[in-house]
């Protein structure tokens, strides 16, 4: 079991390479055109950008953990689940950053024997580093985040995003849209889950809700959570959220009844 000394070390060397990484994307951003796209499936894009940055992440990953496996996006590492698993998205908000809406972030996240235990996620045109290791609280740019205090979902700020390419559900997403413009503050739809999951850790949203996403999305930012304070489920009420494909992450406050929305709409 990786000690909590050895956790910190690593939490800072990981700052430094999400760093590195956002750096790296903010630079092409400046000059980047859409005749780079490439398209992997429907409305599911890629570019150079992505890979150049994880090609990075990954050989600087394999340097101050050399035991640990990969899981990727953009498949620059075989994948291999090893006991120690770094599970890396390079670009979460691939779609807003080739249109040039300025939110995207890089996604680093740590499992030992299936737990995260550490996640680092870089916002990149805000340069806000959040971070977290099992333990040991939640931050953001070296000072502490916690989960809001609002107690129900009226008064609660919810953030999701859009299927798009899996319209499975879509007309019951839809409804669940309806219900919930009605009884929250309002709904928000950024475009990158992990910038999601860091807002609701900061407290600058409540309850954030999503289906068929990927354990790169939401790794990282499902941990920032939790040491923040917060509530992270499946839809069912399970720990399914890393590999199962949807996700509910609220303060904890709203959990039960943000819920019962979700899940009775959703299921």
């Amino acid at each position: 079991m990786i000690s909590s000394s050895k956790l910190s070390q690593l939490l800072e060397e990981v700052q430094d390479i999400a760093k590195e990484a956002g750096a790296f994307i903010r630079k092409e951003r400046q000059h980047f055109s859409l005749e780079k796209v490439e398209h992997k499936g429907l409305n599911d894009l890629v570019s150079y950008v992505d890979k150049e940055a994880e090609k990075l992440i990954v050989s600087r990953l394999s340097k101050i953990l050399p035991e640990a496996g990969f899981i990727t996006e953009e498949g620059t590492a075989a994948e291999t689940v090893a006991e120690l698993t770094w599970v890396i998205d390079p670009l979460d908000g691939t779609t807003n950053f080739i249109h040039g809406l300025p939110v995207f972030a890089v996604s680093i996240a740590l499992m030992e024997k299936g737990e995260v235990v550490l996640g680092v996620v870089y916002e990149v045109n805000r340069h806000e580093c959040f971070y977290a290791r099992k333990g040991g609280g939640a931050f953001c740019n070296d000072t502490k985040i916690q989960v809001s205090s609002a107690k129900t979902l009226s008064d609660s700020l919810i953030a999701t995003g859009f299927p798009y390419y899996n319209f499975e559900l879509i007309d019951k997403y839809m409804y669940a849209l309806k219900e919930l413009m009605q009884c929250t503050h309002g709904l928000r739809r950024l475009g990158s889950a992990a910038v999601d999951l860091c807002y609701v850790a900061a407290g600058r949203s409540e309850g954030y809700f999503e289906y068929n996403l990927n354990s790169y999305d939401v790794a990282a930012g499902a941990l920032i959570v939790e040491e923040a304070g917060g509530t992270v489920t499946d839809f069912k009420k399970g720990r399914d959220f890393i590999f199962g494909r949807q996700i509910v992450s609220t303060n904890g406050l709203i959990h039960a009844e943000f819920l019962e929305k979700v899940e009775s709409i959703l299921n």
